[in-house]
């Protein structure tokens, strides 16, 4: 049974401030806590069951804490509408990784939608995009919401939050791709291996400080009467045309 201030600490983890402090996120449903108890990535400090689901994973996880509880126990600190049957606590990784210029990697100015990052997080890591750089008014990736639209790509793509601007004049030898409404049509863009893809805010797109730093504008061409794209959808759609096999 779960004591109060079990309830009280799981419970404050849908908060950023209580998440930093913890030091730790909360991953819910059998795909992703599976996922995140699969990867070598990814440290559980606890997870939280119905007796159904624990009886038939304990025996794979025995280095895992598995708590048996209640339905209405995993309810009260689900952060779902409706609880499914496992929620695990993860410890937060360190904000920093070694950045691997000779890949393809993608920066974020602003993304500040929790679903727009969660699939944009998902959509890289269908393309093989290991490193996101995002700006520090970027959603919190680690929020309920952000690591649930993930599907458990947050667990394969490595996250920096930084200041973006200052982060780039760092990589002199990186080529920065932009996202503009008046960049180099995307059906002229070749292939590419490296560099960096920088997707701007929902609304205002890459702000104007960045953009002096961008190599090549690129553009989504279009045909209708639509102001701009959803950045999640952008993305999928630069990555399409850019993520080109070799010959």
């Amino acid at each position: 049974m779960l004591n109060k201030s079990e309830v009280k600490y799981i419970q404050s983890l849908s908060q950023k401030k209580f998440r930093d402090e913890a030091g730790a996120y909360l991953v819910e449903g059998p795909k992703i806590t599976g996922e995140a108890l699969a990867s070598r990535q990814v440290k559980i400090n606890k997870v939280y069951a119905l007796e159904e689901w624990a009886g038939s994973h304990a025996a794979s996880y025995p280095d895992v804490e598995i708590q048996v509880v209640s339905t209405f126990e995993l309810q009260k600190v689900s952060q779902l509408k409706t609880a499914n049957q496992v929620l695990a606590v993860a410890e937060m990784p360190a904000n920093s990784f070694r950045f691997k210029k000779q890949l393809l990697s993608l920066a974020l100015d602003g993304i500040q939608d929790p679903g727009n990052l969660g699939t944009i997080i998902r959509i890289a890591d269908w393309f093989g995009i290991g490193q996101i750089i995002c700006s520090k008014d970027c959603a919190d990736a680690f929020s309920p919401k952000v690591v649930q639209a993930t599907m458990g790509s947050i667990f394969r793509v490595e996250l920096l939050y930084t200041d973006l601007g200052s982060w780039m004049d760092t990589q002199a030898d990186t080529c920065f791709y932009g996202a503009a409404l008046n960049g180099t049509p995307l059906r002229k863009v070749p292939g590419l291996d490296s560099g960096v893809i920088v997707i701007g805010n929902e609304s205002k797109g890459i702000r104007s400080d960045i953009m002096e730093k961008i190599n090549q504008k690129i553009t989504i061409e279009k045909w209708g009467a639509a102001e701009s794209l959803n950045a999640a959808v952008a993305t999928g759609i630069i990555l399409s045309h850019v993520r080109k096999p070799k010959a």
